[in-house]
């Protein structure tokens, strides 16, 4: 007897260094934790206030239909319509178990064993586990500060010559690791290409709202949705509460389906979760107040202050290069100049949690070609944590 081979998937690196945060702490250490994708002010007011009265009134929370409540559904749609101007048919919107159900139900419904899907490379881990795991062929394409770590068309034509048809492509924007973003631009010509080639977009816009822009008041601040743009009707766009809600643990995310997948996804979803999961469904109701968006709003900028106290900081340490972190919190920067007498950014991380207590992540988990000399930094932590994290860090660097 043995595992699947579809199994042999690499560990996230962020999870184990979390299990070894937990350990630390619980033998009395002080450590400062930079390394997960976390808020650290949890779900807003109204949502806690929400949950503790559905659960006082007496809820019996059984199953709800299997792309979620059509309140909740409505409530994203009219979302839609506040921050994008768009309209999103109700019917359309596909409530989740998190994100990572979203992604889970979309790569099963979109593609086959065997078909490709493009992903950026630095990027998020699970894409590409999900993907393998379900038989696809992944091709990650390097991108670097020259493009913004971001795809371009250009690159793309490249997989397509090398493997002669392309099934999907997966964007993110804010990007995790990096933060950066894709502006309106470069969505329209990479949606542009999808619809010319007849591949399915797959955007992940999870961290809509956290971000930093010179004009807040500007058109496109929030981030660009990707069926905000011309010739994007077939793509799937991911979102979440649990980044610009704070919402991690409650594990609700969403998807705005195209027509032609919005059957299958419902099918498969009442198979493979049966519903998301109902307190939190009924809970996230109360996250589309005015009251919600002010805090959440409140929150973004105070993540905007903290942005801005590590890069004055950051530079004291010498990394680099640095990604510019137009949005998400997160800091991914080059560690090659020092990374001492370290074999690669895991050893330099490891060593920095035991002899400082400070946890970040090494790149590799988000880029199997360079991550070795990388590191990610989340922020969210806020400014006295980056603060005491930039000095221990220095103190370790003997910088």
């Amino acid at each position: 007897m043995r595992a699947s081979q579809r199994s042999a998937v690499a560990p996230f690196q962020v999870m184990s260094i979390l299990d070894r945060v937990a350990h630390l702490r619980a033998a009395g250490r002080d450590v400062i934790s930079l390394c997960a994708g976390e808020p650290s002010g949890g779900a807003p007011r109204a949502v806690r206030e929400l949950a503790a009265s559905t659960h006082a009134g007496g809820h019996a929370l059984g199953y709800t239909s299997a792309l979620g409540l059509h309140e909740l559904r409505e409530a994203i749609a009219v979302h839609y319509r506040r921050w994008y101007g768009l309209e999103v048919p109700p019917q359309q919107v596909a409530v989740t178990t998190g994100s990572s159900g979203a992604f889970m139900l979309t790569f099963l419904a979109a593609f086959d064993p065997g078909d490709v899907v493009v992903l950026a490379r630095p990027g998020y881990p699970a894409y590409r586990n999900i993907l393998q795991t379900l038989g696809c062929r992944v091709v990650e394409v390097d991108c670097d500060a020259q493009v913004g770590f971001q795809p371009t068309p250009e690159m793309l034509d490249g997989v397509l010559a090398t493997h002669g048809r392309v099934a999907g492509l997966v964007i993110a924007s804010p990007a995790n690791p990096t933060g950066t973003m894709i502006d309106r631009d470069r969505m329209t010509a990479l949606a542009a290409w999808c619809t010319e080639h007849d591949v399915r977009l797959v955007s992940d816009e999870i961290y809509h709202g956290i971000t930093y822009p010179a004009d807040p008041a500007a058109p496109d601040a929030r981030g660009v949705c990707a069926w905000d743009v011309p010739g994007a009707q077939s793509a799937v766009v991911v979102s979440s509460f649990s980044k610009y809600w704070g919402m991690t643990g409650w594990r609700l995310g969403w998807a705005l389906l195209p027509a032609d997948l919005a059957g299958a996804v419902d099918a498969l979803a009442g198979n493979v979760a049966l519903c998301p999961p109902a307190p939190a469904q009924y809970a996230a109701l109360g996250a589309f107040s005015e009251e919600t968006y002010a805090e959440a709003d409140a929150r973004v900028a105070d993540l905007a202050a903290t942005r801005t106290v590590l890069l004055d900081d950051v530079p004291r340490l010498g990394w680099g290069p640095i990604a510019p972190a137009d949005g998400a919190f997160y800091l991914y920067a080059g560690l090659a100049e020092r990374l001492g007498g370290y074999a690669s950014s895991v050893q330099w991380c490891a060593a920095l949690l035991e002899q400082e207590g400070v946890a970040v992540v090494p790149g590799v988990d988000f880029d199997g070609a360079r991550g070795r000399e990388y590191v990610r930094l989340s922020f969210a932590a806020g400014a006295d944590a980056v603060r005491e994290a930039v000095r221990r860090i220095e103190r370790f660097q003997g910088t």
